[in-house]
């Protein structure tokens, strides 16, 4: 089996060159059997992306060092470029960037690399307050996020808060997997919580459709530990936002579902226990 690596070549753009790959599955093989032949073809030079295995282990040093350097300065790059065609889009672009952030939306969700918060909601920069962790998790004693949710709630005064979690996720696979984690045990103990709370119905099914579900009433779960917050409840009490949405991004398609969760409802119902109200 055989699997292209990157280098550079003439006129300074990034080919591939042909380099032994570990053993790998049945169903790789086919793959690559049934590929086109530039299917594994990676162009560093632009952003565009295509399906492409994992680099092997490496048959060098030298061929790990020329790819490092590759991938960085392709960054740097792509940088360049799109600073430049932000500047003849709209001239006044980075000034009115470095002028501060007024955005509308706090936007929560998994830290995988395949979810460009702003590119699949088509928003630019300053648009969006971001987020991002395993598995897209509001955890109470996370201070990370419940710095984000007070920052953007009391200063930045954001009039949504969106939890995105996405069909396939990894960390839901994993806290489902009756295995020892090590370091990420404490952290997937909230995926399994949230099964525990819904395991008469997620036991009904099977295969994928566990999974996808499991990832929807996580999502569900998350907007409600939002809403349990000090700062979410105060807001909503004196402006009537930030309004919290629950959605999931599906790899499949390219589509972000609306979850329809209830926020006022689940406002009104978390209240009788969480209500950080009163002195307010």
């Amino acid at each position: 089996m055989m699997l292209q690596l990157p280098h550079v070549a003439r006129a300074g753009r990034f080919k591939t060159l042909v380099a032994p790959l570990v053993a790998g599955s049945l169903s790789t093989s086919a793959k690559l059997r049934n590929a086109p032949p530039n299917f594994f073809t990676r162009d560093l030079s632009t952003t565009s992306w295509r399906p492409r295995l994992k680099m092997a282990e490496p048959t060098s040093p030298r061929a790990v060092r020329k790819y490092l350097q590759q991938s960085h300065d392709r960054i740097f790059e792509n940088n360049k470029k799109w600073a430049e065609e932000m500047k003849k889009k709209k001239p006044e672009f980075f000034t009115d960037l470095s002028a501060g952030q007024a955005p509308d939306y706090l936007w929560i969700g998994c830290s995988d690399s395949r979810i460009p918060a702003e590119a699949i909601t088509g928003l630019d920069p300053g648009e969006m307050f971001i987020h991002r962790n395993i598995a897209n998790l509001v955890n109470n004693i996370d201070l990370n996020v419940m710095s984000v949710v007070n920052y953007a709630v009391r200063h930045l005064r954001v009039k949504h808060i969106v939890v995105c979690g996405h069909y396939g996720c990894g960390g839901v696979k994993a806290a489902m997997t009756p295995k020892d984690m090590g370091l990420l045990n404490p952290w997937l103990r909230n995926i399994r919580d949230v099964y525990r709370l819904h395991q008469d119905e997620l036991d009904t099914l099977e295969g994928e459709a566990k999974y996808d579900r499991l990832v929807e009433l996580n999502v569900h779960e998350q907007c409600r530990n939002v809403i349990k917050t000090a700062a979410v409840q105060q807001c909503w009490a004196e402006n009537e936002f930030p309004v919290v949405h629950g959605w999931v991004f599906g790899f499949k398609d390219g589509l972000l579902k609306d979850l329809k969760f209830d926020h006022e409802g689940q406002l009104a119902e978390i209240q009788k226990i969480y209500d950080l109200t009163k002195d307010f």
